[in-house]
């Protein structure tokens, strides 16, 4: 069963688990189970994403029960009305806090803005020796994208070398190879923790949160960090 975050007669949100994919792709062949299909049977209603996240993120998943509504909150999103907040662990030290204006490459090659604010919460430093470093070191972040380009908050972070943990496309292997061997984790530890929109029916303003998956908790427990 899907863990509903959010639920009136226009919309309905999930805290998506990490691994899961929002529908069908020919990507991802190998997988079984997709967000809007379970969703649709746990509910008994026709549903819609009117956003994404990928596949190994979690947290926050919006769907539409009605064309309009998804209409309109797709512009709200592609327009950045809406106001989204992410947790992620980082590789290293990272700032106290940090804008990253820095464009990114679309598929055909052309650039588009992309902005990120972010904040560190906590750092963590473990007695695992990595390279040349005797501890290795981490940050706790909660990150707020402006734009919304894909794999911005995983290519932005790689971008100032404080890759998010786990990530296979834009992390650190020797990161993730360490995860793996030391503490069987294959997550990458980003969430979408928060997500605040005017609702397209109501006008009232929504703010919605979901919980950190418990992969994601027993990493911070490790590290000894509270949330």
């Amino acid at each position: 069963m899907l863990e509903i975050v959010y639920q009136d007669e226009h919309l309905i949100a999930i805290n998506k688990p990490h691994g899961l994919l929002v529908h069908k792709s020919s990507i991802a062949k190998d997988a079984t189970e997709f967000a809007l299909q379970m969703l649709r049977d746990q509910v008994g209603r026709h549903v819609n994403p009117t956003h994404r996240i990928d596949r190994k993120t979690s947290g926050i998943l919006l769907f539409a029960f009605d064309k309009d509504t998804e209409i309109a909150m797709q512009q709200q999103f592609m327009n950045t009305q809406t106001n989204k907040k992410y947790l992620a662990i980082l590789r290293g030290f990272a700032p106290d806090a940090m804008e990253i204006d820095h464009p990114l490459a679309k598929e055909n090659g052309s650039m588009q803005d992309a902005f990120t604010a972010f904040r560190t919460l906590q750092r963590a430093e473990l007695d695992v020796p990595m390279g040349k470093h005797p501890t290795s070191r981490y940050s706790l972040v909660e990150a707020n994208p402006k734009t919304g380009r894909m794999h911005q908050l995983r290519r932005h972070f790689s971008h100032i070398f404080h890759p998010i943990i786990g990530d296979r496309t834009h992390g650190c292997n020797k990161q993730n190879k360490l995860f793996l061997e030391k503490w069987d984790m294959t997550t990458m530890l980003l969430h979408a923790s928060e997500l605040s929109f005017l609702h397209p029916k109501t006008r009232e303003q929504i703010h919605i949160k979901a919980d950190l998956h418990d992969e994601f908790k027993r990493v911070m427990d490790f590290m000894k960090m509270k949330f």
